[in-house]
């Protein structure tokens, strides 16, 4: 976004051995200090971040050799550092499908299980296999299965506070004839490996995004080329300002600042009859708590488990545009506004602060709750800022 101040001391990482050793001396000392990726998804505080800031900026991309991995399938091990969107290019390029639709998400690869990136119908947890793990204060790395991260929308045990550091990610991609060529150092492709592509067909996958669909003229669910749908979702995200361009100041944003909010069938029902509605399936409730003084006066002991509750997802964009927040909104003397594109971006028009994102950020958030009754969430990780 552009605003926030400096870091009191800046270290680089730019290797796996060098992650962990630099991660390892950090927790040894004591002191706060911030993991920071692309910085895409981050908003700090206009004096600044006052403990080190590592940076990740390991690379490397290598396919393992896995005898469970299905027939038609691969398994990638991705260093943190990687860029996520020159990953997809280079999946799309190899013939490697099921991450097309995560095109032109900006960051690094460490931060994609964090919170289970997802656009367009994919999402992380549909690929993922396991990532390696650095747990704080651990003297070794482990494995974690994707199960074990307990990955839902936009979320993970790790961004609920599962402290540590990842060092990379494995995925499982669907490939054309049954087979992926091996690759090259860093995710360079050999020239082998171009002899190789030369009789592969090129690989499809189901559009199962409405929005997609449309803009592609086909059916949700019709199979297309991946390298057709990655070229799809960057115009999409382009005309949303979703892609960085220096020269368009809507693209100066974190992109999405509010995810879409998830209530019970029952409390959305209660919204107006044109806001969106996603089902989502339902969630068990938990089970009925009896105190011991009820136990005492004679209350049964086993209590009937309450039925679980069908959840729908919103429109975090339909609420902020139907609260009155319109695109382009700003308010007098600030630099931050709502996207001119999308509602559901907070941008920097030009010498924009921290404070001014924040403060915006909360009067979006006021609007939805006085108009809805529903409270917003931030998706971007805040650093001295509280909404």
């Amino acid at each position: 976004m552009r605003v926030g101040g400096p870091a009191h001391r800046i270290l680089t990482a730019e290797t796996r051995d060098e992650l962990i050793a630099r991660a390892t001396e950090l927790w040894r000392d004591g002191e706060p200090w911030l993991l920071l990726g692309g910085g895409s998804n981050t908003v700090v505080h206009d004096d600044g971040y006052p403990g080190p800031v590592l940076l990740v900026r390991s690379s490397g991309i290598e396919r393992i050799d896995d005898p469970e991995v299905a027939p038609g399938h691969v398994r990638i091990r991705v260093a943190a550092g990687e860029d996520w969107d020159g990953l997809v290019a280079t999946a799309v390029s190899r013939g490697w499908a099921g991450i097309e639709a995560l095109s032109g998400i900006p960051g690094r690869v460490g931060a994609a299980p964090v919170q289970n990136i997802g656009a367009y119908g994919q999402e992380l947890s549909d690929v993922l296999h396991s990532i390696e793990f650095l747990d704080a204060y651990a003297e070794e790395p482990r494995r974690l299965s994707a199960a074990e991260l307990e990955l839902g929308y936009r979320d993970s045990v790790i961004k609920q506070g599962r402290e540590g550091v990842v060092l990379s990610i494995d995925l499982v991609l669907a490939t054309a004839g049954g087979s992926s060529p091996q690759r090259g150092r860093h995710g360079a492709p050999s020239d082998a490996d171009a002899d190789a592509d030369a009789d592969v067909a090129a690989p499809v996958a189901p559009v199962r995004y409405g929005q997609l669909a449309t803009a592609l003229g086909v059916d949700p669910g019709t199979e297309i080329p991946i390298q057709v749908m990655r070229d799809a979702v960057l115009r999409l995200r382009a005309a949303k300002g979703m892609v960085l361009d220096p020269a368009d100041h809507d693209t100066w944003s974190c992109g999405s600042f509010f995810t879409n909010p998830i209530v019970t069938e029952r409390f959305a029902n209660s919204l107006p009859e044109d806001a969106p509605r996603f089902p989502m399936g339902a969630v068990d409730q938990p089970d009925t708590v009896i105190s011991l003084a009820d136990v005492a006066a004679g209350a049964e002991i086993v209590a009937p488990r309450p039925a679980p509750e069908r959840m729908v997802k919103l429109s975090a964009a339909w609420l902020i545009d139907h609260a009155g927040v319109s695109k382009g909104f700003r308010l007098p003397g600030s630099g931050a506004a709502v996207s001119s594109k999308h509602t559901l971006a907070i941008t920097n028009r030009g010498g924009a602060t921290a404070a001014q994102v924040a403060e915006l950020a909360r009067l979006i958030v006021q609007r939805v709750q006085q108009e809805f009754g529903v409270i917003l969430v931030p998706e971007p990780n805040l650093y001295g800022l509280e909404l």
